[in-house]
């Protein structure tokens, strides 16, 4: 239906969902959490031959070296201790950005053009990205959990974000890049770290056998919209490491985990 072709995510769920083998609930949701992400895979290449190519005596072979290594040595798949991660993000934002500023031919992807970009205009805006770190975090080196986070610290459908207040990691990363567990973070006003606000809201695995239905599920922050609720954060964690709740479809399974019951009327 895409006459421009899979994006990254798409390839990714192609690759995983074309492999042999059955599939179980449990593989379902590991799959769901799988940290490759093709569309860097397909970016650091150029980049890496780019510094390469950059003469013995050009100033950014001493600048560049030590994050370029670190993207060198990179598999490509997100994790919240990772720098290369956030490398990756910061210079990715940078790439998007030059992307749709400048006059394009709409017959290829937004993919494509970047596939196109000169190496060199890759080595720059991955060094715009390096400064961006540096000026926000005080040094580049920064893992990618430090700068990735969940916050739900108010009911509000407008949030407001505060580097002060609590949060936490989110290890995986946008979407654009490839990666299936999807959490579309930025800076927000006031911020330092990137807040996300959409991609995975719910995420669930189901399973229908002749022994009935079997699900996991997880909410993003909680099943309550109530500041006051219990319930308002308590999946957070569970939402960031890929930790899914059962889900009880039949009164047996309720046994121990009712908090109070409704009938109509009462």
């Amino acid at each position: 239906m895409d006459t421009l072709g899979e994006n990254p995510r798409g390839e990714h769920a192609l690759a995983l969902l074309g492999q042999p083998g059955p599939w179980t609930l449990d593989r379902l949701q590991s799959a769901a959490f799988d940290p490759a992400q093709p569309g860097f895979a397909r970016l650091v290449p150029p980049l890496l031959a780019a510094f390469d190519a950059l003469p013995a005596g050009d100033p950014r072979r001493a600048r560049l070296k030590a994050p370029i290594e670190r993207m060198r040595g990179w598999d490509t798949r997100w994790s919240a201790d990772s720098v290369a991660t956030t490398l990756g993000a910061f210079w990715g934002d940078e790439l998007w950005n030059h992307a749709k500023a400048i006059e394009w031919d709409d017959s290829l992807s937004l993919y494509e053009h970047l596939d196109n970009l000169a190496g060199t205009a890759k080595l720059d805006l991955f060094e715009q990205a390096i400064a961006r770190i540096k000026r926000d975090f005080g040094r580049w080196d920064v893992a990618w959990g430090e700068v990735n986070r969940f916050q739900r610290i108010s009911s509000a459908i407008d949030h407001v974000y505060d580097d002060t207040r609590p949060s936490i990691p989110v290890p995986f990363t946008s979407a654009r890049w490839g990666s299936l567990a999807s959490f579309g973070a930025s800076q927000r006003a006031g911020t330092k770290k990137w807040y996300g606000d959409n991609g995975n809201s719910f995420v669930a695995v189901v399973e229908f056998s002749p022994k009935g239905v079997r699900a996991k599920a997880v909410t993003a922050g909680g099943e309550s919209g109530h500041q006051g609720s219990p319930h308002f954060n308590d999946q957070a964690e569970r939402y960031a490491s890929g930790n899914l709740r059962e889900v009880y479809f039949y009164p047996g399974q309720l046994t121990g985990h009712i908090e109070r019951t409704y009938r109509p009327g009462d």
